[in-house]
C-alpha cells in the first residue's frame, strides 16, 4: 500500500494548478479529488484550491490563505516557502494533465488494494463448515465490489435502457415542448435537422469561402442569445470581436456595415438613435466571443469547459443549463495540431473530440467547415473539405451556398440569393430530393433571412395559376434596407 502513490506526480499537479490556474484546474477536477492525495500537506493545499476556484480565478498566496478551511492549519502545512517552491517549479499544461492521470490511477489502485485486504480478512475467518460455493461466492462478491467501485469512478457501467423509462415518459408529459433542441431562428432549417440544435450533438454546416458562413452564424447567435436569452459561445478561428460587433450592429439597426465602420452613421440623428438601441440590445445578450486563431484544439476544449462551468452552470440535477457553442470553423489552427497525422486525420479527430465533449457536458454545438471546389457544382457529402470523418460524427450536415444563375433567374432573385441544403440528419427528415431552403443574405447589412423551400414556392406558384389563394408558408415581414426607413423609425 505504501508504494501505491506518486508524491512527485501529486506535487506536479499542485504546481501546475498554481501556475496555470483555471486553465488546467477545470480540465482535471473531474478525475482529481481530495482523496487522490496521500500526504497531509497535499490534501490541505488541494482542499484550499477547490475552495478558491469557487470564488476566484487567480492563485496567489494571500488568496489561498483567505480560502483555507483553517488558516492555522494552512500556515502549518503550506508555509510561503513551500508555496514559492511549487510556484517556481516549471511544468507545462500537458504534463500537469499527465500527472493528474497518474495520480488518479494510483487512487484507483489503492481502492482496489483495500478491497483485496477486506477479501483476505473474510477468507481468514472461514471455519471449514462453509461450502466451496460459499467460499467462491465470497471471493466473487468482493471482486465485483472492486469492479463496481472502479466503474463508479469511471462512470462506465452499462445501464438497463428501461430502468427509468417511465420517469422519462412522465417528464415528457410534464414538460411539453414544440422545439426539441435550441431553435436556430430558421424554422425550416430547424425542422430539417430534427428540431433545432440538440444537446450532445454537433450540427455541421459546409460552405465555400466568402459565401456568408459567419453572417449565418451571427444570425443564429443573435436569435439564441438575443431572443431566447440562452448563453452562446462563439469561437472564431479568423475574425476578431470588433468585426462581429459591427455586423451585429448593422443587422439590428438596418445601417450598412460600411457606414458603421466609417462612422457615417454619426451624420444622422436617426441612425445614431438606431445604432445606440442596437448596441444596448447587444450589451444585454449572454453572447460570449473568443478568437482562437493559433490555439491548439485541446486549448479550445479547455476554454469550452471553463465557460460551461463558470458562465453557464448546472441545474439541480447536475445537468448543463441550456447553451450553444458555435465553432467557426474546423481547420488546423497550428502546426502542432498535426501531431504526425495527415490533415484529414487530424480534422477527423478534432470532430470526434468535439462530439465527445458535447456528450460529456451535454450541450449542442453548431460548427462550420469549408467545402472543396466540387462544392461549387455538387451538393453531396463528398464536397466537405479534407475529411469525411467530419460527416461521420456530425448529427446533421447542411450545405450553405450561393444559388446558381439559373436558380436566380427563375424569380429574378426574389426568393433569395443563397440556399440551405440539408443532406444528412440523424434526427430530422431533411428535405425531398432536389429541394432546398431559400435564404436571402443582405451582405451590406450583415443580415440573413430564411425564405420558403423550393417545393413550397413551386406549389404556391401552381395554386396561384390555378386560381387558389396562396397559403403556403408563414407570413414573412419583408426586410427593408436602411434607405427605406425613416430616420425616426423604430427598427426594433
Amino acid at each position: 500500500m505504501e508504494n501505491l502513490k506518486d508524491l512527485v506526480a501529486e506535487k506536479s499537479v499542485l504546481a501546475g494548478v498554481i501556475q496555470h490556474g483555471e486553465e488546467v484546474y477545470y480540465d482535471i477536477k473531474h478525475v482529481v479529488k481530495v482523496s487522490s492525495f496521500t500526504e497531509e500537506d497535499n490534501i490541505v493545499l488541494w482542499t484550499t484550491l477547490e475552495r478558491l476556484f469557487d470564488s476566484s480565478e487567480s492563485v496567489d498566496y494571500p488568496t489561498l490563505c483567505t480560502n483555507a478551511p483553517s488558516l492555522e492549519m494552512f500556515s502549518k502545512y503550506i508555509p510561503k516557502e513551500k508555496y514559492n517552491k511549487l510556484r517556481n517549479t516549471e511544468i507545462s499544461l500537458k504534463n500537469t494533465k499527465l500527472a493528474a492521470a497518474r495520480v488518479f490511477k494510483f487512487e484507483a489502485a489503492r481502492e482496489a488494494y483495500a478491497a483485496t485486504v477486506e477479501m483476505q480478512r473474510k477468507l481468514k475467518s472461514i471455519e471449514g463448515k462453509e461450502s466451496v460455493s460459499e467460499i467462491v461466492g465470497l471471493v466473487e462478491r468482493e471482486a465485483f465490489s472492486i469492479s463496481d467501485k472502479l466503474d463508479d469512478k469511471l462512470d462506465s457501467k452499462p445501464e438497463l435502457i428501461g430502468d427509468d423509462v417511465m420517469e422519462h415518459i412522465q417528464h415528457l408529459r410534464d414538460n411539453p415542448s414544440e422545439m426539441i433542441g435550441i431553435s436556430s431562428g430558421f424554422t425550416r432549417f430547424d425542422d430539417a435537422i430534427g428540431g433545432g440544435f440538440r444537446s450532445g450533438n454537433v450540427d455541421l454546416i459546409a460552405a465555400r469561402t466568402k459565401v456568408g458562413k459567419s453572417m449565418f452564424a451571427d444570425a443564429v447567435a443573435l436569435h439564441v442569445a438575443g431572443v431566447l436569452k440562452i448563453p452562446v459561445l462563439y469561437l472564431d478561428t479568423e475574425m476578431q470581436k470588433k468585426d462581429h460587433q459591427r455586423r451585429m450592429l448593422a443587422s439590428l439597426s438596418n445601417i450598412k456595415t460600411k457606414d458603421i465602420e466609417t462612422s457615417k452613421f454619426n451624420e444622422s440623428q436617426g441612425m445614431n438613435e438606431r445604432i445606440d438601441k442596437a448596441g444596448l440590445k447587444i450589451k444585454d445578450m449572454p453572447y460570449h466571443f473568443k478568437n482562437i486563431a493559433g490555439k491548439k484544439f485541446e486549448e479550445t476544449e479547455s476554454l469550452i469547459r471553463r465557460w460551461i462551468i463558470k458562465d453557464v452552470g448546472f441545474n439541480e440535477q447536475g445537468e448543463t443549463n441550456p447553451c450553444l457553442v458555435i465553432y467557426d470553423y474546423f481547420k488546423l489552427t497550428t502546426s502542432s495540431d498535426m501531431d504526425n497525422l495527415k490533415e484529414f486525420q487530424a480534422l477527423g479527430y478534432q470532430m470526434q473530440d468535439m462530439v465527445n465533449l458535447t456528450i460529456e457536458y451535454n450541450f449542442p454545438c453548431l460548427s462550420f467547415v469549408q467545402t472543396n471546389r466540387d462544392g461549387e457544382t455538387k451538393e453531396t457529402l463528398e464536397t466537405i473539405s479534407q475529411s469525411d470523418r467530419l460527416s461521420w460524427f456530425a448529427s446533421s450536415i447542411t450545405i450553405f451556398k450561393k444559388k446558381s444563375s439559373d436558380e436566380m433567374a427563375e424569380d429574378a432573385g426574389a426568393s433569395g440569393n443563397r440556399k440551405l441544403i440539408p443532406v444528412a440528419s440523424r434526427y430530422g427528415g431533411g428535405l425531398e430530393d432536389f429541394d432546398y431552403i431559400n435564404v436571402n443574405l443582405f451582405g451590406d447589412y450583415s443580415r440573413v433571412e430564411e425564405g420558403l423551400t423550393k417545393n413550397e414556392l413551386v406549389l404556391a406558384s401552381k395554386k396561384q395559376k390555378e386560381g387558389f389563394e396562396n397559403t403556403v408558408g408563414d407570413e414573412q415581414q419583408e426586410f427593408k434596407p436602411e434607405k427605406e426607413i425613416e430616420d425616426e423609425g423604430k427598427p426594433f
